[in-house]
């Protein structure tokens, strides 16, 4: 489940027609890393987070249009009804258009969640989201909603504030909040901050290490975040663009 540490963004496309003969450029990137933690959403789903990925985008009469692939590979142990530790994969392909409005940009994005069969313990999903975001000027705003057409996920919603600092040539200082909520269930779920470095070594690739703190701010037992505590992970990734 890309998520926002794992730097959650959909990314990725096709080529396409800008106008007439005239064939759009696209844009690819590579990208692999390591997470101590798979934080998801501000939910803990496993230890020694391994992800790979390949996203492209492109832009058609005016639409942003991307899509891409992401692999990653962690470790699950359970108690319970299916108690164990398991070694755990799961492959997410993304879709996302996106339209510059002037006044704000708004996206519709696509996302299918494939997880390793291990007796029912992990089920596929799909989720349709619609996102609306706005450069504030101080930093970026972001407003997604993502509806689960497979199974539920409460109708979960997303608020988030991004900014990146400039610190020379070479390197980049991201700082990022996010805000969960529930809309089904009319409650908070976490607050997520990331802090991360990009650090362009070469032209076209970056390591970018980064820390997190998850708060968590709901345990209704009637959601996912039954027992869910604070967390804190720590990273990086290595990316290549062409």
């Amino acid at each position: 489940m890309q998520n926002y540490c794992k730097t959650i963004g959909a990314l990725a496309a096709a080529s396409a027609l800008v106008a007439g003969n005239a064939t759009a450029e696209v844009e690819y990137e590579l990208h692999t890393g390591y997470t101590n933690e798979y934080l998801f959403r501000g939910l803990n789903l496993g230890q020694d987070l391994v992800e790979a990925g390949f996203d492209a985008s492109t832009e058609w009469n005016d639409i942003a249009l991307s899509a891409g692939a992401w692999y990653g590979s962690y470790d699950l142990s359970t108690a319970g009804a299916f108690p164990g530790d398991f070694d755990v994969d799961e492959l997410d392909l993304y879709a996302e258009a996106s339209k510059d409005l002037g006044f704000l940009t708004a996206a519709i994005g696509y996302i299918y969640y494939h997880n390793e069969d291990l007796g029912n313990l992990l089920d596929d999903s799909q989720e349709v989201y619609f996102g609306l975001s706005k450069d504030l000027g101080f930093a970026n705003a972001s407003l997604t909603y993502f509806w689960d057409i497979e199974t539920d996920n409460d109708g979960y919603a997303e608020l988030g504030l991004d900014r990146s600092f400039e610190l020379n040539s070479c390197v980049t200082l991201n700082l990022a909040t996010n805000l969960g909520y529930l809309a089904e269930q009319g409650q908070c779920t976490a607050w997520t901050t990331k802090l991360g470095l990009d650090w362009a070594f070469v032209e076209s690739a970056k390591l970018s290490p980064f820390v997190a703190l998850s708060i968590a701010l709901s345990d209704d037992t009637d959601t996912a975040y039954t027992g869910s505590g604070n967390e804190f992970v720590a990273g990086s990734m290595l990316s290549v663009s062409f």
